[in-house]
């Protein structure tokens, strides 16, 4: 469905809970009336309009539903003329109550207004004063037969002597007042929403706009970087043999850097296949997705840090709680996600100390829990963490090499299964990853 098309269809669900709470309203009021304030009205009509008013809005709930569920090109033109139809007969609603509850006394007559408004919002220029003239005419003919004496008044005073239907210029005062407020409101409200919706296309423009310009930035950036990954891997091909003596020996200085050069162009050889990787997934349409064992998945992530924690005299500790091993989801890619919570926290969390992994059921989604207890994330960096090529101020003191890539990696594939990451960290105390991951993902 096009995005405005979307966005009417919000707002005639928003307009159909707002009815609930006019149903409601009605209600208290009649029952405030009739029981507290005493009023003598014909409180059965009220009621049975108010019940009116509640069928009709559950019916168009109902078919509102199942024309988006359908779908289909004609789904605009359908959502554009209920936003059409709904505004009329609430308006004959309100003119009836307004009759049955006082006429031309009833304050509650401005109510009209709410309606004008709503309009002026949803509906265009032309359709929002059409629907003015209408409540106009609605609410002259109720007030001018009530003093015609050709629709009975239900006086709303709790005083025979206190009513005004009889009263000719107050009645001319009501329609000027009426009439003027109805129109000034959509006059108002109208140019309100059409500054509005003009700026919104400008804003919607601009974005479809930045949305290309990153493509076309982010397919440079996936060229570029797979012509240097090619010349790093020559560059790594023809050191490896040098350094290890295929091509003859080689004197401790020339190998030492030779090493250095090797080591350095291996740890640019990881930045640029991470860049390649989270080029690669902004840039696809569609993640392959496939059920697989998450239990098989947290396995092979953890076996990739394992030798690294116990190096390091760390604690690796991992338990999954019962029900969540199959799961629908890129497997790759969430093994990854996985690994690199707990190569980070293997990395950043001093020797000897510990990092503990929790897969547990979070209802209809999954929650992974890396935790550790290691140098955390100081409090004003917490915000960027996610974000791409940022490192923590202690990360890069502790460790100068990182790419500042893996966590917008793990960003960008939880996003693409529906799911999210999150941080929770102290300086000095650790951090706890979360990854939500959806049961059933919709990628």
């Amino acid at each position: 469905m096009p995005a405005a098309a979307e966005s009417l269809a919000e707002s005639l669900y928003w307009l159909i809970r707002l009815r609930w709470f006019a149903v409601a309203g009605i209600f208290f009021a009649a029952c405030l009336s009739h029981y507290w304030l005493l009023l003598p009205l014909p409180y059965a009509p009220v009621y049975a309009i108010a019940a009116a008013l509640g069928a009709g809005n559950l019916l168009l709930r109902l078919y509102l539903d199942r024309a988006r569920a359908a779908g289909g090109p004609g789904l605009p033109a359908l959502t554009n003329r209920l936003a059409n139809a709904q505004i009329p007969p609430d308006l004959l609603c309100l003119t009836a109550l307004v009759h049955f509850t006082g006429g031309v006394e009833n304050p509650f007559a401005f109510y009209f207004v709410f309606h004008m408004i709503i309009a002026s919002v949803l509906l265009s220029r032309r359709a929002s004063y059409l629907q003015a003239a209408f409540a106009l005419v609605l609410y002259l003919l109720m007030t001018g037969l009530e003093y015609a004496g050709r629709w009975e008044h239900h006086c709303a005073a709790s005083s025979p002597a206190l009513c005004l239907r009889g009263d000719a210029l107050h009645l001319l005062g009501a329609w000027a007042a009426f009439s003027s407020t109805l129109f000034i409101a959509v006059y108002m409200a109208t140019s309100i929403s059409q500054k509005l919706r003009l700026k919104e296309a400008h804003l919607r423009a601009a974005n479809e706009q930045l949305k290309e310009k990153d493509k076309i930035k982010s397919n440079y950036v996936l060229r570029v970087t797979h012509d240097i990954k090619e010349h790093l891997a020559a560059i790594q091909a023809c050191l490896d043999p040098v350094l290890h003596g295929v091509t003859g020996e080689v004197a401790p200085a020339q190998r030492s850097l030779i090493q250095r050069s090797y080591d350095r162009t291996g740890k640019l050889m990881f930045f640029v296949k991470a860049l390649l990787e989270i080029t690669r997934i902004k840039l696809s349409r569609k993640m392959e997705t496939a059920p697989f064992s998450l239990r098989k998945t947290a396995e092979n992530a953890v076996s990739h840090v394992l030798e690294r924690a116990r190096a390091r005299g760390i604690n690796l500790t991992w338990d999954m709680g019962p029900g969540v091993d199959q799961v629908h989801g890129s497997q790759i890619y969430i093994e990854e996600t996985i690994a690199g919570f707990l190569a980070n926290a293997v990395k950043y969390t001093q020797e000897g100390g510990s990092v503990d992994m929790r897969i547990g059921d979070a209802g209809a989604s999954v929650l992974i829990r890396v935790k550790d207890n290691g140098m955390g994330i100081p409090a004003d960096e917490l915000p960027r963490i996610f974000e791409e090529f940022f490192r923590a101020r202690n990360a890069k003191a502790a460790e100068r090499t990182g790419t500042g890539l893996g966590l917008s990696i793990a960003r960008e594939v939880a996003q693409r299964h529906n799911g999210r990451v999150w941080v929770e960290s102290e300086e000095g105390k650790g951090s706890s990853f979360y990854f939500s991951l959806p049961k059933a993902s919709a990628s």
